[in-house]
């Protein structure tokens, strides 16, 4: 979402931390071209002018940290300023009242409604274990019951009974009675929505607020409908007092205006981020972190989160204990292939990574999708048990039989092969090594225990000391770094794909590179 805004802005700053000093002059052209920036993102006018006005009073005669430049210095204060006009704070769902807590979404028709009800009362059900009825107070779009119905089932959620007839207020006065009887935590309200904000909306709306008083109030707002959503905003919360928002399709191409100006003009905070059409694709709305990203600082933390969350720590263990004896086969290979997929694939990991950004173009050059490692599955998986355990009798028949097999070429079959052989040799060196090198820092700092401790020190984590190792791998003091020093070439050849390092998943859930060339 924020792809364009973070290109703009990092060849902004790219022109001013290469000059050694900064006048008056510079600080107010760099201004008037993030100025420029979050106008054509779609950051609403107002807030706009109070952002840059607040960037250039701070930035004018900013006293400058030893061994940070005044360029530096500028990107810094963007930074705190964009932190500030997010929120400062994460702010989560807040569930301190007495159960069942009534949770009430809003939004117009299409914004995502009634599928982010379902992945909030998933994340809810699986992450804080609590116990959630859902209710769709939908009773004019055709089948907005039961789509909330068929979404329950799917994820394991119970959902109250649909009857024919009932009035929203209704509905959400049986909702609540059924959720005191039934010993539930939580009762989700999925009320209706429109295609523009009219009054008949807005008189429902607060009849359903009245009758269920909500102890948060949702508003739920497609991200790509840039400063439309900033009016949307303000509508619903002059009407109705909204107590956060949940911005959906935050993986689309919109340019990321609505986010940065719905809280600044509400001066509610942004809760979640939908990313995605499946039902684990909720993410919680960082400000830092956002800030990071569209800065091109990457977004380490938030990488090592879900690493947590979607790798299986008994098969890491497994694979870690592995690469200490110095095994890995191709059977490995497929199970790095598939972690990766877990935590959002190739592209979603080098998202993450700081100053990836700035090499966009290339990476998409290199085709590094999620349909690159699907076929390094299929390739995998159209061997038998013997070749995928020794890779050394794969001859040439062999070679066209898998790529026969998996719909490939045995171009394809060869770079796989001299991508695991090179991977191979590292880890037999990884493991050889004492602390396991960088993965050992990283797993170290993750209160993991080196690589045999997996991600089971997540609550560990000591932030120093991941900021350290953030910073070695191409940040500078904070500020946007290049991709770490063994990443080079792309998309020149990385093994199977280009050349130089890759961040990967390790066995140990951690970050360990991909290999290099052999020196």
């Amino acid at each position: 979402m924020f792809d364009t805004l973070s290109e703009r802005l990092s060849g902004i700053f790219d022109k001013l931390t290469r000059r050694g000093a900064l006048s008056e002059a510079d600080v107010t052209e760099a201004m008037r071209e993030v100025r420029r920036a979050l106008i054509e993102a779609d950051v609403a006018l107002d807030v706009v002018r109070s952002f840059t006005d607040k960037v250039r009073s701070r930035a004018v005669g900013a006293d400058v940290i030893r061994s940070v430049t005044p360029g530096q210095m500028v990107v810094k204060i963007v930074h705190d300023q964009l932190v500030e006009m997010l929120g400062s704070e994460a702010e989560p769902i807040d569930l301190n009242a007495p159960a069942p807590v009534p949770i009430m979404m809003v939004g117009l028709q299409g914004s995502g409604k009634t599928t982010t009800s379902a992945k909030i009362a998933r994340r809810l059900t699986q992450q804080q274990k609590r116990k959630v009825l859902m209710a769709s107070l939908d009773v004019r779009r055709p089948a907005a019951q039961e789509q909330l119905r068929v979404l329950g089932e799917q994820n394991g959620i119970d959902t109250l009974p649909i009857v024919a007839g009932q009035s929203p207020t209704a509905i959400a006065t049986r909702a609540l009675q059924a959720a005191r009887l039934g010993g539930y935590d939580v009762v989700i309200l999925d009320t209706a929505g429109r295609t523009h904000i009219d009054e008949p909306l807005m008189i429902e709306m607060a009849e359903i607020k009245a009758i269920a008083k909500p102890h948060e109030i949702l508003l739920v707002a497609d991200s790509l409908t840039g400063q439309d959503a900033v009016n949307l905003a303000r509508s619903f919360d002059e009407r109705v007092g909204i107590t956060g928002i949940v911005l959906t399709r935050a993986d689309g191409d919109g340019r990321g205006g609505a986010a940065l100006s719905m809280r600044a003009v509400t001066g509610k905070p942004i809760k979640l981020l939908g990313t995605g059409e499946k039902s684990d694709a909720l993410e919680d709305f960082h400000p830092g972190r956002v800030a990071n990203r569209i800065l091109g600082m990457g977004d380490i933390v938030s990488l090592v989160e879900k690493a947590a969350q979607n790798i299986d720590m008994e098969q890491a263990a497994k694979a870690a204990e592995k690469m200490r004896k110095g095994i890995f086969d191709l059977d490995d290979l497929a199970d790095q292939f598939r972690q990766m997929e877990k935590i959002g694939g190739m592209q979603g990991m080098l998202g993450m990574m700081p100053g990836v950004g700035k090499i966009k173009k290339q990476i998409e050059g290199a085709n590094l999708g999620d349909g690159m490692m699907k076929r390094q599955i299929a390739i995998i998986s159209s061997m038998t048990k013997e070749e995928r355990r020794n890779p050394d009798i794969l001859k040439a028949s062999r070679k066209k039989r898998i790529a026969a097999g998996s719909g490939t070429k045995v171009e394809e079959v060869n770079r796989l092969l001299k991508m695991h052989r090179q991977m191979a040799d590292m880890m037999k060196a990884m493991g050889k090594q004492k602390g396991g090198g960088f993965l050992g820092k990283m797993m170290g700092a993750l209160g993991g225990g080196g690589m045999g401790g997996g991600m089971g020190g997540m609550p560990n984590i000591d932030p120093a000391e991941l900021e350290r190792l953030t910073k070695q791998m191409g940040g500078a003091g904070g500020m946007p770094g290049a991709l770490p020093k063994g990443i080079p070439g792309l998309p020149g050849g990385l093994p199977g794909l280009g050349g130089g390092r890759l961040p990967g998943l390790g066995g140990g859930g951690g970050l360990p590179p991909y290999p290099g060339k052999k020196k």
